[in-house]
């Protein structure tokens, strides 16, 4: 919900019967746009009083693209408006072709997110410079940096080729949420479309033909689920139709068996 006011999100997700909602305050790239919550101090009380009013947490902020020309102190001040609304996790997104610059800024971030007790889980994406799991689990575990963590994507994970049977012999610490979402078994054929697919035209748990129900019984059990699934099937419903659609989508896809809540 990209287009959604902070404030119209936090709702969304109450509407949803959601527990938390993630805020984007970075803009991945210089072509899209955040809502400029960042710098405005009353905007973000008024953001944590719904926050609280409506007992939803935040759990990321995003989405913070290392790119060639990242300076990790520009940062700073969307850390600290993460932090200040209750985040403790920061998705990062390794898109820089010079490994000792990614691994440089990638530390710097952590460090300073350390400073804010909050960890960094990096995400590979298969049309960025870390695009797979191994890719991953190669920086963060180089990296030395206690709070470098790993976001498992169900899209990126599938799309890059990995296998469930790789999540066995992963330390389960290293994944402190994943992104779940749904999709055709049969991957786009070229980058662009896949970035297109995962930009627009994902599908909810249990719609698609993706082995999700598998990854989610491969994860540790207590991480939290977030749903990542921006689809265009869904765009011109209110806010909170489209998170009750989702929700609803989503229980009865982990509860196979339990009717859930009517649409």
């Amino acid at each position: 919900m990209l287009g959604a006011h902070p404030l119209e999100l936090v709702e969304a997700a109450a509407a949803g019967g959601f527990d938390c909602c993630g805020l984007r305050l970075v803009a991945p790239m210089v072509t899209d746009t955040v809502f400029d919550l960042v710098g405005r101090p009353a905007m973000v009380r008024e953001v944590g009083q719904r926050l609280s009013d409506l007992n939803v947490r935040l759990l990321d902020i995003e989405a913070i693209w290392l790119q060639p020309g990242t300076r990790v102190q520009d940062l700073v001040p969307a850390l600290e408006t993460g932090h200040a609304l209750g985040a403790k996790h920061v998705l990062a997104v390794g898109f820089d072709p010079e490994p000792q610059r990614l691994m440089t800024n990638f530390c710097q971030l952590c460090e300073a997110a350390a400073q804010l007790n909050m960890v960094v889980a990096l995400e590979f994406i298969t049309y960025c410079s870390i695009a797979t799991l191994e890719q991953a689990l190669d920086l963060v575990r180089r990296s030395g940096q206690p709070n470098a963590r790993l976001l498992i994507d169900a899209l990126q994970f599938f799309r890059s080729g990995a296998q469930t049977s790789q999540i066995a012999g992963l330390e389960p610490a290293l994944m402190p949420y994943a992104q779940i979402c749904d999709g055709p078994l049969a991957s786009p054929l070229t980058l662009e479309e896949r970035r297109r697919e995962a930009r627009t035209a994902r599908l909810l748990p249990g719609q698609g033909e993706l082995p999700v129900r598998e990854l989610v019984a491969a994860l540790p059990a207590s991480i939290a689920l977030s749903v990542e699934a921006p689809t265009m099937k869904l765009a011109g419903l209110p806010f909170n139709e489209q998170a009750r659609i989702v929700g609803h989508t989503v229980r009865r896809f982990l509860q196979p068996d339990s009717p859930g809540p009517a649409n």
